[in-house]
């Protein structure tokens, strides 16, 4: 079910509460997590509202709003609605948007950036695959794309038109969300299908990972996965969040929905070789934080782990098994691109969203706020 809206409709936006914004979200068939009112709590850093579109006196529309404050400008900030509003952007944006504008600059924004879920491209694994053995492609975008989605290319369009500025970075990664990212598809699909269509290597470790006893339960020990994930982060060189991050994020988000976030287990003879989080809103489920333990690598805990989430999200009725953000390289000698090489194990489909734009409300404010982004290497 899609957010809709007359055409030509009037629509206010205005404060929504947390028990509104869920109920909305609860009749969509899917959204992002990043749009939940769990999401505030989790990222208490800033200050947050939920938003809601009405025609008349009807629901139609609802955001979460992350107010950064930036520093030195703490009465204006800038409003970040992640991988939302939900809404339907099959229309005509302005209707959405320019209330949306109204809003947030009479609240003291000085500028808005959002991110539409809406793919423009997918290449298939295939495409990928081919693309990484052919020297001469560099990046997925050298590839003509398997499918071409007019939505995302109208959304584009009129952000454009309405002077929306876009901040997806080369890489695909910047200070927001990612603009290409790793789906599986699932809808219509059995366990089987899934499984034939991942590749010869992913099937071989699924099949040594069960030979081998791996045994992956959905348990709650945050310390342990902590643990793990700490040792990830020192061998393969990012800074890990603290343990009450996910403290917080569990108890948040499971306060939300009991069925909204999961961690997944995965030990060989009493050792914790891998963890996992799986977070689900509808029939979007998401692979979130991942760690995996240098020893035992051999017994592909990571890959049990794996199917065990995409086995139960398709238990769940899941439309896609989103294994989020890649980076478009597809340079055999770039060291980004090993993440897509893992991920396109599964068989799934490359995907490029709109990727993230932002509307300056008071320009000399967000000139300032950018030049301050740019000397800090955003």
């Amino acid at each position: 079910m899609s957010p809709t809206a007359h055409p030509g409709a009037s629509l206010t936006v205005g404060p929504i509460s947390d028990a509104e914004h869920l109920a909305f979200v609860r009749t969509q068939r899917s959204a992002s997590f990043l749009q939940t009112p769990a999401w505030a709590r989790v990222k208490t850093e800033w200050r947050s509202e939920s938003l809601g579109w009405f025609d008349g006196r009807q629901l139609v529309g609802a955001g979460l709003v992350l107010h950064r404050p930036v520093p030195r400008l703490e009465r204006r900030t800038l409003a970040y609605l992640p991988e939302g509003p939900v809404i339907d952007w099959t229309g005509e944006l302005d209707t959405w948007l320019d209330p949306l504008a109204a809003h947030l600059r009479a609240h003291g924004a000085f500028a808005i950036r959002l991110g539409p879920p809406v793919w423009t491209d997918a290449w298939s694994a295939a495409q990928v695959k081919e693309g990484v053995a052919d020297p001469d492609v560099r990046r997925l975008t050298d590839l003509p794309s398997e499918r071409v989605y007019p939505v995302g290319a109208r959304v584009a369009s009129q952000l454009r038109h309405a002077g929306w500025l876009p901040q997806s970075p080369e890489d695909g990664f910047g200070v927001g969300h990612p603009q290409f990212k790793y789906e599986v598809p699932l809808a219509g699909r059995t366990e089987d299908e899934v499984l034939r269509g991942m590749n010869q290597l992913w099937r071989r470790n699924i099949r040594k990972a069960a030979k081998e006893g791996v045994e992956v339960t959905v348990g709650a020990d945050l310390k342990a996965f902590h643990d793990l994930y700490v040792h990830t982060a020192e061998r393969d060189h990012f800074t890990p969040r603290p343990l009450r991050y996910f403290e917080n994020m569990f108890a948040a988000m499971s306060a939300e929905d009991p069925d909204r976030i999961s961690l997944y287990l995965a030990r060989h003879q009493g050792d914790l070789v891998a963890a996992s989080i799986l977070v689900r809103v509808g029939a979007h489920a998401v692979y979130s934080y991942g760690a995996s333990s240098t020893e035992k690598r051999e017994v592909r805990g990571s890959n049990a782990c794996q199917w065990a989430m995409i086995r139960d999200s398709l238990a769940a009725g899941c439309d896609v098994y989103d294994l989020r953000g890649i980076t478009p390289t597809l340079d055999a000698d770039d060291p980004h691109v090993g993440l897509i090489q893992f991920k396109v194990g599964t068989g799934g489909q490359a995907v490029r969203y709109v990727g993230e734009w932002d509307l300056p409300l008071r320009p000399i404010v967000y000139r300032a706020f950018d030049l301050y982004m740019r000397r800090r290497g955003r």
